[in-house]
């Protein structure tokens, strides 16, 4: 045997091949290695868990979690349920549009009927869009122009008329200087006004004064230019309150007092009309003129 020993340590053959297989077996012992402590590490963390699943302190939390991750599986599946739900609307929306089945399917009489429900449901939208821009007609609509412009054509044509007529001389009319208007407030001009000054105004209150008082200066400065043989004792009686209250700083002005607002108009000259009357001159919409003891409103 010792012969025999001997001439295997001296044959090369043989140590080249255990050296080989020394090889081959080393990766595998060492991965053993690993997979082994990876289970006692594991067995190891399931022993602290089974310990502290016998805590009392801790077993309030352990049911918590469990709790959570019941409501956690609930919601995965009610989502699972919606996509699926998702999916099949939408492969249902995808036939629906297809084209081609739309041309296939499609009859004259279903098509016909399908227009007249479309056109239908576009009248009935466009009738209510009508009902309710009427609804909600704003009051101070700059519609002064249009009036004044509607007015004038007549006038046109009959000085046109009167021109043309042969052997009359032309008389030369005095020029009648328009009556003025206040502009109605913008949004961005009653925001820039201050809290105080505003107090619980609102916008449409404050173009609502402002309708008005253009009404009460139109229907004084109507009597003012009238003509005084036609006059009435009521309307002659504010004519001549109308001159009276002219100065050489009103020459050229339109302007009221609060006796013209009460004369012409549904409002009374309370502290309410005041407190408008004090926004409209901070936007410059009015002025005051004083003298001989009365407050006179000019529009700017």
């Amino acid at each position: 045997m010792e012969l025999e020993m001997g001439e295997e340590e001296k044959n090369p053959f043989v140590l080249q091949k255990e050296k080989g297989r020394r090889d081959v077996t080393s990766p595998d012992l060492d991965s053993l290695c690993s997979h082994i402590n990876d289970k006692v590490s594991n067995i190891k963390a399931l022993l602290q868990l089974r310990k502290i699943g016998q805590e009392a302190s801790l077993k309030a939390v352990l049911s918590k979690i469990l709790h959570e991750m019941f409501l956690f599986n609930d919601l995965l599946n009610q989502m699972e349920l919606e996509c699926h739900h998702q999916e099949r609307k939408q492969s249902q929306l995808k036939v629906n549009h297809d084209p081609r089945r739309v041309y296939s399917e499609a009859s004259p009489i279903a098509s016909n009927r399908a227009y007249s429900q479309e056109l239908q449901e576009l009248i009935e939208r466009d009738y209510k869009e009508a009902e309710h821009l009427e609804a909600n007609m704003p009051f101070h609509l700059p519609n002064a122009g249009l009036a004044s412009a509607a007015a004038g054509l007549p006038a046109e044509k009959e000085a046109q008329g009167k021109a043309a007529e042969p052997g009359r001389p032309k008389k030369p009319g005095k020029e009648v200087k328009p009556v003025k208007e206040i502009p109605f407030l913008t949004v961005e001009e009653f925001d820039s006004v201050p809290a105080y000054m505003r107090g619980r105004l609102t916008y449409s209150q404050v173009n609502a004064v402002i309708q008005e008082i253009n009404k009460a200066v139109a229907s004084k400065y109507k009597i003012v230019r009238q003509s005084t043989k036609s006059m009435s004792s009521v309307v002659r009686n504010l004519y001549i309150r109308f001159q009276e209250q002219e100065t050489k700083d009103t020459k050229g002005e339109f302007f009221i007092v609060e006796a013209d607002i009460e004369e012409f108009t549904q409002l009374k000259a309370d502290k309410r009309f005041h407190s408008i009357l004090t926004i409209l001159r901070h936007c410059q919409r009015v002025r005051e003129i004083r003298g001989s003891r009365l407050v006179r409103y000019a529009v700017c």
